[in-house]
């Protein structure tokens, strides 16, 4: 059986003065290591941007007008996510959590918002929540790529958007005024400009705090009687709302619509988009019916659940940063979103923390975390799909960047092509479209080099990382204590509910024979293995010898 404990190198010499320590080992459970999402390595792709293994569903709805550079479809697809689930590229990279863009039927129109035509590639402009965008695929590979994500442990987790509607076009008009608001446009200085407000102009903003009764869209209607789907979908609705006793307001449709997904296909979880434009209690109500729903998926397909956590939620607070504790402020009034149902934020600071020197980040994460946000989650990134300032956007300092991410307290979220130096800064593109090419899969193979950087060597690296990531819930949900500050050598120790890991990592360490003191976690004989080298030593007299050619090694069983 394996011990689930990882432990990096500490070299003998830095010990050598201090007072002598009893030979006691961290009592440490036996067995594979559990999930925790406090420790999710989660991989964020844009689904049209990652693979495309469906080149017939590329073009739907007469998607033909020639977009702006990286502002039309592209082709990738859910069944290229799948492909590459099947080909082992998350479990290599050391993934347990897939986040992906959202696969709802999106506006059919083009928009111009500045930048040049633009479809809704990117899968916020939500034209139908109750069906996928034939441009993605069907709701049969959708269900196929849960299930195979499921079969490779790896939890998947659903981008939902319940703040507004897709653009008006020439093709998408606007839904009715008992829905949506289409101003004022907000202005984000306080919570009433950033809250009861269209988010930019020309994006209704979903009335989310309404709780009139109203019909369904007429054009929704329409569009239903025409697929032969109509009374379907109103019997689905009548009986929601009759078991619920929810009032037919704007919102609880769209409760409806999206934890269907949960109902149907078992997904783990919501990301939940542009979360500080509406109400707190929006979330709470959601994480409501989710839960509900996720327990249903369980009970139907006892033989597909994965192990006993509960559904997970992770807001986008747009602005969040851990050093906040557990508050947002609008400028004129501070919300607490962890009380609304949700698991954890996504922390908009990390890429600035970066910045800063292993020990500083670390140790700033790890008495946050213990402390003030003790129970709740960050969501740490280092690039995203609309983020113009990310930490490392040359990719002049790709392996820094994967050894920071990964091994943060926190969890760590992974930006498609973070892993392979993909290109953010490409000419001709403009705002946000810079930082959503295409996967770089060819240059995985063909021996690109970006800043003196090898492709292959970034992607060897990020693998090494994530995958000692995963077997380690320590790595990013114990408590941080630096061991030795030269050579930079760390611990970490995760106990809950009768499960203990711990952890140790030495970084910038000299190349070649490293004498490791590991007395205080590991018995003399336990034979350990350095998941950077992938070298397996022996402990004695309380030591173990790495002789490997790099300047890292981290420990485990």
């Amino acid at each position: 059986m394996k011990l689930k404990i990882a432990i990096s190198a500490i070299l003998f010499a830095c010990f050598a003065c201090s007072s002598p320590r009893p030979n006691a080992a961290i009592s440490l459970s036996e067995g594979k290591a559990p999930f925790v999402w406090e420790n999710a390595n989660m991989y964020f792709l844009m689904t049209d941007r990652f693979y495309n293994a469906d080149k017939a569903n590329d073009v739907n709805f007469d998607r033909s007008v020639e977009c702006a550079k990286l502002r039309g479809f592209m082709g990738g697809d859910i069944k290229g996510i799948t492909q590459k689930i099947e080909d082992g590229y998350f479990d290599q990279l050391g993934i347990n959590a897939i986040w992906f863009t959202p696969v709802v039927e999106q506006d059919h129109g083009v928009v111009n918002e500045g930048y040049g035509d633009n479809y809704g590639f990117h899968g916020y402009w939500a034209q139908d929540w109750t069906r996928l965008d034939p441009n993605f695929g069907t709701e049969e590979e959708l269900a196929e790529m849960v299930q195979k994500a499921h079969r490779h442990g790896i939890r998947v987790v659903m981008d939902v958007v319940v703040n507004h509607t897709g653009p008006v076009t020439s093709q998408d008009p606007v839904w009715p005024s008992d829905w949506v608001r289409e101003t004022p446009e907000c202005k984000h200085n306080s919570y009433e400009t950033s809250v009861p407000c269209a988010l930019v102009k020309n994006l209704p903003d979903i009335l989310t705090e309404s709780n009139a009764n109203v019909d369904l869209p007429q054009q929704l209607v329409e569009k239903w009687k025409k697929e032969g789907r109509y009374e379907k979908e109103k019997s689905e609705l009548d009986a929601f709302f009759n078991n619920t006793g929810y009032p037919r307001a704007p919102r609880f449709y769209i409760y409806k619509w999206l934890t269907d997904y949960v109902r149907k296909y078992g997904f783990d979880g919501f990301r939940c988009d542009t979360t500080k434009h509406t109400e707190a209690s929006v979330w709470e109500e959601l994480r409501k019916d989710a839960d509900k729903a996720f327990a249903d998926w369980k009970k139907a397909h006892p033989d597909q659940v994965l192990d006993d956590n509960a559904f997970y939620m992770v807001g986008e607070v747009y602005g969040y940063s851990i050093q906040n504790d557990r508050m947002y402020d609008y400028g004129d009034r501070k919300v607490d979103f962890f009380q609304y149902g949700l698991d954890g934020l996504i922390n908009f600071s990390f890429k600035e923390d970066a910045k800063k020197s292993y020990e500083t980040l670390f140790s700033r994460y790890s008495s946050q975390l213990a402390g003030p946000l003790k129970g709740k989650m960050v969501l740490n990134y280092l690039s995203s799909h609309d983020d113009g300032g990310p930490f490392d956007k040359e990719r002049t300092r790709c392996l820094e960047a994967g050894t920071k991410l990964l091994l943060c307290p926190g969890q760590a979220q992974v930006y498609y092509g973070d892993e392979t130096a993909r290109m953010l800064d490409i000419p001709g593109t403009s705002g946000d479209a810079t930082l959503r090419s295409f996967m770089n899969w060819e240059e995985i193979n063909n021996g690109t080099v970006r800043n003196g950087f090898r492709v292959s060597d970034v992607l060897s690296h990020w693998q090494k990382l994530g995958q000692f990531r995963r077997a380690h819930p320590a790595v990013g949900a114990g408590v941080h204590k630096m061991m030795s500050a030269k050579p930079y050598v760390f611990k970490r120790v995760y106990t809950k509910k009768g499960y203990t890991d711990a952890v140790m990592v030495g970084l910038d360490m000299p190349k070649g024979k490293k004498e490791i003191m590991v007395r205080n976690v590991f018995a003399d004989g336990t034979v350990l293995q350095d998941y950077y080298s992938g070298l397996k030593v022996k402990v004695s007299g309380g030591k173990v010898v790495v002789d490997s050619g790099f300047d890292m090694v981290l420990l485990g069983k």
